[in-house]
């Protein structure tokens, strides 16, 4: 939202495509594209090692600059894609959006504080969903949406999107009754796990057995 550091990632046009994109990352650059309303689609290149640090603890719905021949373009992050092994970058997707226009995206919701149902009645925090839908110009959209779950005091407590705070010049789109997190039994998983387990070692042996004679009524047939 206004007010954090602004972050402003240098980039290039590129070029290089195809199979001839490992070089460039082999050099520590990173690949890129850009893209939007009334944006040509442009390839681009980043510096692996400054836009790493930039994006740390960026969210999706983090608004960041883009400098391009000298030009800075608002952008939201749309998708990272990342080396599996490594965990490091591999590709960027960036959607330049317009500071003049609303836009529709979704803000991941972060869960905080103690819930007395599971510190005092070894209730679990079970949760519906974990972003909201929202409509707002893009630089008013909030980094996360935080929502205190101290109020689940008893089991069967829940929160629900008509329970989050208005948030300024932020349009919420989910419906009201969307679950947003329900404190429920702790106990009836392990009941459930109880029952479970004998019946789940008894049907193998009756596969089993089964198996066996189908093999002897085989045999007995040749």
């Amino acid at each position: 939202m206004e007010g954090m550091n602004k972050v402003v990632l240098q980039v290039t046009r590129r070029t290089v495509t195809g199979k001839q994109v490992g070089v460039l990352r082999r050099e520590g650059k990173l690949p890129g594209v850009m893209y939007g309303h009334h944006f040509e689609p442009t390839p681009i290149t980043l510096d692996l090692h400054t836009t790493t640090i930039a994006l740390s603890g960026l969210s999706s719905s983090s608004l960041i600059y883009l400098n391009l021949d000298g030009s800075e373009h608002a952008a939201l992050i749309r998708e990272r894609q990342r080396d599996f092994i490594r965990g490091t970058l591999k590709h960027l997707d960036f959607q330049v959006v317009s500071l003049t226009e609303k836009i529709r995206t979704k803000v991941s919701i972060e869960l905080t504080g103690i819930s007395p149902a599971v510190k005092d009645l070894n209730a679990v925090i079970v949760t519906g969903t974990d972003e909201l839908e929202v409509e707002a110009f893009p630089q008013n959209l909030p980094e996360r949406i935080v929502i205190d779950i101290s109020r689940l005091a008893k089991v069967g407590d829940g929160l629900y999107v008509r329970d989050v705070p208005a948030i300024q010049d932020v349009t919420i789109l989910n419906s009201p009754d969307d679950m947003i997190a329900i404190a429920t039994a702790g106990a009836v998983e392990e009941e459930v796990e109880a029952v479970a387990a004998p019946t789940g070692v008894e049907e193998p042996e009756v596969i089993e057995k089964g198996k066996k004679e189908e093999e002897e009524e085989e045999a007995a047939k040749k």
